[in-house]
Order: C-alpha cells, then sequence, then structure tokens
C-alpha cells in the first residue's frame, strides 16, 4: 500500500540515476525502511518577530510527529511572517500584503521542488493563512491548514482589552481623554503572550473560513494558541494528511465554489474582516474557482450577522471557544439551512457528517445571538459600487448606526498626512477623510489604515467622519470606513481625481459610494492627470508591477 502512495516522490525511485538524491536524504535521517513511504511537508511560518507565531515551532514539530506516526516520511520547513500589528503605521506595512504571495510562493516552490507527497500548513498572523492556502492550491498535493490559534485577553482594571485597545488608546490620548500613564497601562497588558490577535479580525476570520472551507480539521481555528488542543490539532493535521494520501483526496476535491460559499456564510455569521474578501478572491483564482467580488453581496443579502465578537462587539475568539467554536456555530447555520452539508473534508467526511459529531452551542453563551434576535439580519461585509469606486469597494457595518452618509472630502495622497491633519483637529464631523495613492500598486503593497481608523475612534469621530481608501483596513477597524476602492488612484480611478470638497456619498442601504461630479468634469480633469511612477525596487518594486485590481484579490500571477 505504502508504494500506491508515492504520488510525486520521484527521489525515492529505485533506479541507479537516483542514488544521488537518495544519498542527502540518508545525510537528514532518512533510512532504508523510508524510502518507501510518502514525504510530507511540514510548512511552518514561525518567528520571533510576532506572539501570532513564537510559539509554531512547537506545533509544527507535534504535526510531524502525526505524519511519522501515520507512516510517512515528514520534513519540516520554514517560511516568512511579518507582524501587521508592529508594522501598522509605519512604512514597514507595505510589506503585509504582499507578504502573502511570498509565502505562498515560497511553501510551493519547496513543495515542488522536493517532489514532496502531502503538505500540513501552520499559519497564525493574517497574511500566513491565504499564503499558506494560495500555496495548497497551486502546489495540488493532498494538504491540510492548521491554525496558530488565537491570543488570549489581555486585562486591565477589570476589562477585557486587546491590541486594538492600545491602538485607539491612542487616539483617546490624543483627544486629552486618558494620561501617560492610563496609556502605558493599556500598552503593557494587552497582549499577555501567544498567538494572533484575539477579536473577530483578519487572522481569526481566515482561520475560521478555513475550516467552514473543510481544509482544516474540525473545531481547530477556535482552539487558543496556548492550549493542549491546540497541540493536539497539529498532530491530528500530520496524521490526517496521510488519510488523505491513502484516500486520494486533493485540495481541488475540497475547495469548490460551494465550498467557498460555506467559508463567506461562516465570515457574514461572525462578523469577519473586510480582509476576508480579498483573501477569499485571491484562494479561488489559485483554486480555479469561479468567485467574484459580487458573490460577496449575494451571500451578505441573506445570511444574518450572529457573532457578538470585538471589534465592534464584546467577546474574542476565546470566548467563542468556550462557547463551542466554530463547529458549534457551524451546526447552528447547517441546522438552518445556510451551509452547503454536502461538501468534502479534509477528515474525508462531508460538512454534515462532520457536525453530527459537533458539540451545539452552550446554553449559558452570550456570543452567538439567536437566529430571532441577530446582530444584523443581513451580513455586515457590503460591497459598494458608483462613480468613486465603480469595481466596488468594501465596507464593514458592524455596529455601525450611520447607514448614509454625505460630506465633503477631504483629500490626502498619504496616510501621514491624514493622520497629521486628524491629530491637529482639522477634520471636522461630517467630513469624508480620504487616503488614496495607497492600493495594492499605489502603496505599494496595499497597506492598512487601523492606526487613523483607531484614532478617528478614539477622539470620538467614528461615526461621525467617513474614512475611505483604495489602501485596506486592518481586521480591528471599525466605523464608518470604506476600502479597497477600486481601480485604486495609480491605476486612474476616479478616486484620483477626487478634489478637496467635493461632495461624497456612501449608502449602505444601496450599496452606493459616489462623488457629485459630472462625467463632463471627471474627464476633463483625468485629461490633466499624469499617473505616478510606479515604485521599482526590490520586493515592492516587483509587486507594484504586478499586482492585480483589489476586485480580483490583489493577486500577483498570470492565469
Amino acid at each position: 500500500m505504502t508504494k500506491d502512495l508515492r504520488i510525486k516522490s520521484s527521489v525515492f525511485s529505485e533506479s541507479s540515476l537516483r542514488a544521488p538524491n537518495r544519498a542527502m536524504l540518508r545525510a537528514v535521517g532518512v533510512k532504508d525502511e523510508d524510502f518507501q513511504k510518502p514525504m510530507i511537508g511540514v510548512a511552518s511560518t514561525w518567528s520571533e518577530v510576532t506572539p501570532c507565531n513564537i510559539h509554531l515551532n512547537d506545533l509544527a514539530a507535534s504535526s510531524k510527529k502525526g505524519a511519522k506516526e501515520a507512516g510517512s516520511v515528514p520534513f519540516m520547513f520554514n517560511t516568512i511572517t511579518v507582524s501587521d500589528g508592529i508594522s501598522m503605521g509605519t512604512q514597514g506595512m507595505r510589506y503585509s500584503l504582499p507578504s502573502r504571495d511570498m509565502i505562498g510562493d515560497s511553501i510551493e516552490a519547496v513543495v515542488g521542488a522536493e517532489n514532496l507527497d502531502g503538505l500540513v500548513a501552520i499559519g497564525a498572523c493574517d497574511k500566513n493563512i491565504p499564503g499558506c492556502m494560495i500555496a495548497i492550491a497551486n502546489s495540488d498535493v493532498p494538504a491540510i491548514f492548521v491554525y496558530g490559534g488565537t491570543i488570549s485577553p489581555g486585562s486591565y482594571r477589570g476589562k477585557d482589552i486587546d491590541l486594538v485597545s492600545v491602538f485607539e488608546g491612542v487616539g483617546k490620548h490624543n483627544n486629552g481623554d486618558i494620561d501617560d500613564q492610563e496609556l502605558k497601562g493599556i500598552e503593557c497588558h494587552a497582549c499577555p503572550g501567544a498567538g494572533a490577535c484575539g477579536g473577530m479580525y483578519t487572522a481569526n476570520t481566515m482561520a475560521s473560513a478555513m475550516e467552514a472551507m473543510g481544509m482544516s480539521l474540525p473545531g481547530s481555528s477556535s482552539n487558543p494558541a496556548e492550549s493542549k488542543e491546540k497541540a493536539a490539532d497539529c498532530q491530528a493535521a500530520g496524521e490526517a494528511v496521510y488519510h488523505l494520501l491513502e484516500r486520494g483526496i486533493y485540495p481541488k476535491d475540497i475547495m469548490t465554489k460551494k465550498a467557498f460559499e460555506n467559508a463567506i456564510t461562516v465570515v457574514m455569521a461572525l462578523g469577519g474582516s473586510t480582509n476576508a474578501i480579498l483573501h477569499l478572491l485571491a484562494i479561488a483564482h489559485a483554486a480555479d474557482v469561479d468567485l467574484t467580488i459580487d458573490d460577496f453581496n449575494r451571500m451578505q443579502e441573506k445570511v444574518p450577522h450572529l457573532a457578538d465578537m470585538k471589534p465592534s462587539g464584546r467577546y474574542v475568539m476565546q470566548d467563542l471557544h468556550n462557547a463551542g467554536g466554530v463547529q458549534a456555530v457551524m451546526k447552528l447555520l447547517y441546522e438552518e439551512g445556510y451551509l452547503h452539508g454536502d461538501c468534502l473534508t479534509v477528515t474525508g467526511k462531508t460538512v454534515a457528517e462532520n457536525l453530527t459529531e459537533a458539540p451545539s452551542l452552550h446554553e449559558e453563551q452570550k456570543v452567538i445571538m439567536p437566529f430571532s434576535d441577530p446582530k444584523r439580519a443581513d451580513g455586515p461585509l457590503i460591497v459598494l459600487k458608483g462613480n468613486l469606486a465603480p469595481h466596488g469597494a468594501v465596507a464593514k457595518v458592524s455596529g455601525v448606526k450611520v447607514s448614509r452618509h454625505t460630506g465633503p472630502a477631504r483629500v490626502f495622497n498619504t496616510e501621514n498626512e491624514a493622520a497629521e491633519a486628524v491629530g491637529a483637529n482639522k477634520i471636522n464631523e461630517g467630513d469624508v477623510l480620504v487616503i488614496r495613492y495607497v492600493g495594492p500598486k499605489g502603496g505599494p503593497g496595499m497597506p492598512e489604515m487601523l492606526s487613523i481608523s483607531s484614532l478617528l475612534v478614539g477622539k470620538g469621530l467614528g461615526e461621525k467622519v467617513a474614512l475611505l481608501t483604495d489602501g485596506r483596513f486592518s481586521g480591528g477597524t471599525h466605523g464608518l470606513v470604506v476600502g479597497h476602492m477600486a481601480p485604486e488612484a495609480q491605476d486612474g480611478g476616479p478616486v484620483a481625481f477626487l478634489q478637496e470638497g467635493d461632495m461624497v456619498t456612501i449608502d449602505s442601504n444601496k450599496k452606493e459610494i459616489s462623488m457629485d461630479v459630472s462625467d463632463e468634469e471627471l474627464e476633463r480633469r483625468k485629461a490633466n492627470w499624469t499617473a505616478p511612477p510606479l515604485y521599482k525596487k526590490g520586493a515592492l518594486g516587483k509587486y507594484a508591477h504586478m499586482v492585480s485590481c483589489s476586485s480580483k484579490g490583489a493577486v500577483t500571477d498570470f492565469k
């Protein structure tokens, strides 16, 4: 049977031409009896640059142990990660989204070059998850994604806090509402250990989406980073990949259009990050699944928002874990007819079969609202279109009471200039603050705007000033914000021709974003416009010249 599992491992061939290959493998511990076994790669994003990933080396070792005990020859290897939270508000944030594709490319390169038969990919911080999934789709070997897990909430003065509390604390400090000592107290207690940011931010959103898609083991996305359950997740993933090989189950068998719809359903129900739209589009592109930005509005219209989770709610991922986890939420959604139960998963069973064994939500839990009293009757992630963003822009309206805002544009070409204006109290209630030339090409790298959105919230302007950008927002952002405006300014999108004082309207009910400027006037402005030169140096230069529009997932390949 083991010979039947040797799908790609030509280096293990008995041919004398493979003797040099086998000689090198012997040097890393492969023995005679191992040459009849499949090779499994364990890709880890372990790094000391961020608490999200600092614990992953031990988790990767657990996956290696599981793969070995199941009957394969496992090899651990690493790839990069960057910390969104640490780079936020700096020029370093431009590297965040490009790191997603670097991660995907590097894992694919090792799987392909080493002729690996299967893959366990372990990630934690925001771009790890879609990066690993892009690699899984492009490598097309039996594979499982494992999430490194969420951080525990911090505690300060009897209240749970997290990283976003610090960003919003900066706004309160700037506004004179808290002093230096209070801000330092929040800073020192917000991140108590290992794990990804604790709310329903991008990492937890994407981990939940991958479990819903069937590419992670049931229950694994909500298990905290520093828990026995998380170590068990990783060992079980190593074992499960071997069984996928036995059964001949490939990512393309799991990552179908209906599986992506299940992922979107869970993201909407949990009130996930705006970045989910960007990343799911990119993963679908890699998997050759016909998913478009318009599919998100189609799903948004019928899926209620149920989770009372940060950034707009009260609870964090560990609370969801204690309430029963993502599987319990999926069970509820399935029972109410919102999920495709016939989709295959990495267990070798369907979603419906997995959910028969899943727990129900605990009776006393308060994290997930009942269908009779949802946080919102439809989903909180909305794609807006209009003459300011004809290819789409993304808004997250969970917790936002304002459904329509019209105001004068206050236009800035850099985040720093905009932040200085906010800090100097030059932005007024009713304004529409616009930050452009920060899209995928223009940034380059489509940086997140958590610093300035949090500054506005901290100053009490979160729903009194609209914030628009062709860049992105962190999963921790909340308030009256619209990102991913496409086409971006660098590509000659209409936002490039917006001028100070132009009246802008955002209407979440009509899903429209527009400026009160005639087509004739826009053409006149366009005739006098020249695109800034694209960045050319190093990784960001390559990215700027290759990346697609955000409405297509900001992908960097050519198929």
